[in-house]
């Protein structure tokens, strides 16, 4: 009997053969690594597959000028992305606080758990401070310095940070927080440096994270590419496994492809900050799972004549970035109402591309897009906004919605995902793409067609 690790890796070769393309169409090495540098203050030299440290320098000083420009001293960051987005210092959350400080004149400093040292000190913020762990004892409290028989209160480690910023000048300074503070937090910070003042200013990175500069688009089409490959994949293998298949079994099986078309272009040792912000990730689900926009159920339902089959959750990340790569597939046969949905759904994919241009209103964009369903008669079926704005957390401001009056700017990145939902019927269509908005039109980054002949399978 063949296994399914046996059956995974003899898909995977098929697959793989029937799929090669020209090394250079796929995995290249991002345009700025032809000549990487090393970065003048610290003598590290840049890495592959990220972003380069002077583009993490340049972006401090267009946050500077933006801190200086609101009339702030500096601003305190909490918030995982933008920390990231910042320092390109990459690391996991947990319930330990960690923080990102950024005068608006002057070097940056983190603020950091002990066990996060080794990341830091390696990565090119050289101003950082450490607590052992959290909770975290006043005293005694670190096993690296001294005793811990005797451990000490409790230290609340955002004063502690606050204390760091006191000592590095800012103890009396305009301090901008990239969170809405409760008035209990801001109570005990202005206690904590009673001649400083407080407000937030999350809005402020979050300017400049919607607009995306020529090296992230260039990163984040890298990883568009692979999800093209991974897509064409996915459609190979139903059309080859067919209703021998689970849906279970495609995901498993593209993202065990996606890791080895991926992962051989990284270039790692297994140190840190090399093969970081690297994800690939494949969802997939068939009939009446289909049916419904963010489904809470697992999936592992047969394949099927006569039911649609959503390949979803397709997003491959190099260096942090990436975006979304879904396709509304159906095995024949087709009801007339299917057929219908499919083509509506569609057409207002396509829509979405073109109205959405620099100088438009979201809602404008919005409304055009979800009008196309009323028009069709088939507004029962809309279950969501067109699309949300594109980022490393995947969801980010603006949004194609309603209730969004931003203007679209060149440079912002969106998914193109106006789907179409019937429950009772148990099916439902959803492609999706990264778009990327241009003074004409949104620009749709992924390749894989959003055609009949791909879209619509026969077994």
């Amino acid at each position: 009997m063949t296994t399914r690790r046996e059956f995974v890796r003899s898909s995977l070769v098929a697959s793989a053969a029937a799929l090669a393309r020209g090394r250079d169409d796929i995995g290249t090495l991002p345009w700025w690594w032809t000549a990487p540098r090393r970065d003048p203050a610290t003598s590290l030299a840049d890495l592959p597959d990220r972003l380069p440290i002077q583009w993490y320098r340049d972006t401090i000083a267009r946050l500077q000028r933006a801190l200086q420009g609101a009339g702030l001293d500096g601003l305190l960051c909490k918030d995982q992305w933008n920390i990231v987005y910042l320092s390109g210092y990459f690391h996991s959350t947990t319930e330990r606080p960690e923080a990102l400080w950024v005068p608006a004149v002057g070097e940056p400093t983190l603020f950091c758990p002990g066990l996060d040292r080794d990341l830091v000190t390696s990565w090119w913020i050289r101003d950082a401070e450490f607590y052992f762990d959290y909770p975290q004892a006043d005293g005694d409290g670190d096993p690296r310095t001294g005793t811990v028989a005797t451990p000490q209160g409790t230290t609340d480690l955002w004063l502690w940070m606050l204390n760091g910023l006191e000592r590095r000048g800012f103890g009396a300074k305009s301090i901008g927080l990239d969170w809405d503070a409760p008035e209990s937090t801001l109570a005990k910070f202005r206690d904590t440096l009673k001649s400083a003042t407080f407000r937030h200013a999350g809005d402020i990175p979050m300017q400049l994270r919607v607009i995306k500069t020529p090296e992230e688009i260039a990163l984040t089409q890298r990883a568009i590419d692979y999800h093209d490959r991974i897509l064409e994949f996915c459609r190979q293998y139903v059309l080859e496994h067919g209703t021998d298949a689970t849906d279970f079994a495609v995901r498993h099986a593209a993202e065990a492809y996606g890791t080895e078309l991926v992962m051989p272009d990284i270039r790692r040792d297994g140190r840190p900050h090399t093969a970081v912000g690297v994800s690939i990730n494949v969802g997939c689900r068939t009939g009446v799972g289909t049916a419904y926009p963010h489904p809470n159920q697992f999936f592992h339902s047969k394949i099927q004549r006569g039911d649609a089959i959503q390949f979803s959750g397709v997003m491959v990340r190099i260096g942090g970035y990436g975006g979304e790569g879904y396709r509304a597939c159906h095995l024949a046969p087709m009801t007339d109402a299917q057929r219908r949905m499919w083509e509506v759904h569609t057409e207002m994919t396509l829509a979405q591309q073109e109205f959405s241009k620099a100088g438009v209103e979201c809602r404008a964009v919005a409304t055009r897009v979800l009008e196309i369903a009323r028009r069709a008669a088939l507004e029962r079926f809309v279950y969501h906004r067109p699309a949300h704005g594109a980022g490393m957390e995947g969801h980010q401001k603006p949004y194609i919605s309603l209730g969004d009056t931003t203007v679209l700017a060149e440079g912002m990145m969106f998914s193109n995902e106006p789907g179409l939902y019937d429950p009772q019927g148990g099916y439902g269509y959803n492609h999706s793409n990264n778009l990327l908005i241009t003074k004409a039109r949104g620009e749709q980054m992924n390749r894989t067609p959003l055609t009949k002949a791909w879209c619509w399978l026969k077994l």
